[in-house]
């Protein structure tokens, strides 16, 4: 896959700005690697690690009735692991020293994302939806199952003979 030179130059922009940054990848929300400025990060597995959390954080965000979620931060003994989305499709990871100032990340992080958009045309987009297949109804009444724990032992042995 093609990188813009845009997104990269982004992404070391960003290194420039932000000199605790260990590492930061751009990735699609199912984990896809779109582009990375990391250093001694293996990349996908933070593409991939950062699109699971991203799912589990939206479904925290929507569990409390929060809205959509925009930002994520996981704080370490040893750093900071930030997420941004970016649009519907992508997400901004930055893997931080513990010495980084996280108002200062969070504002560049932000600036960052905007331009990304921008430049990946994500604004305006709306996320792809697809289509549910339509699935025909039972033809009968549900069969009810007895839990295993209700049942006395010698119908558990029965069942279990076959």
């Amino acid at each position: 896959m093609m990188v813009d030179p845009a997104v990269l130059d982004e992404l070391d922009r960003l290194r420039g700005r932000v000199h605790e940054l260990s590492g930061s990848v751009l990735a699609t929300t199912d984990g896809l690697v779109v582009a990375h400025d990391a250093h001694g990060i293996e990349p996908d597995s933070i593409a991939a690690l950062a699109a699971a959390h991203l799912a589990l954080a939206r479904r925290f965000a929507h569990a409390v009735n929060h809205g959509e979620l925009r930002e994520s931060v996981v704080e370490c003994d040893r750093g900071y692991i930030t997420s941004y989305t970016a649009g519907p499709n992508a997400l901004l990871t930055l893997v931080t020293s513990g010495d980084a100032n996280l108002a200062m990340v969070h504002l560049e992080a932000r600036r960052c994302v905007r331009r990304l958009t921008r430049i990946l045309k994500l604004e305006g987009k709306p996320a792809p939806r697809p289509e549910i297949p339509q699935q025909a109804g039972p033809t009968g009444p549900l069969t009810r199952r007895t839990p295993m724990s209700t049942l006395s032992t010698n119908a558990r042995r029965r069942q279990a003979a076959g």
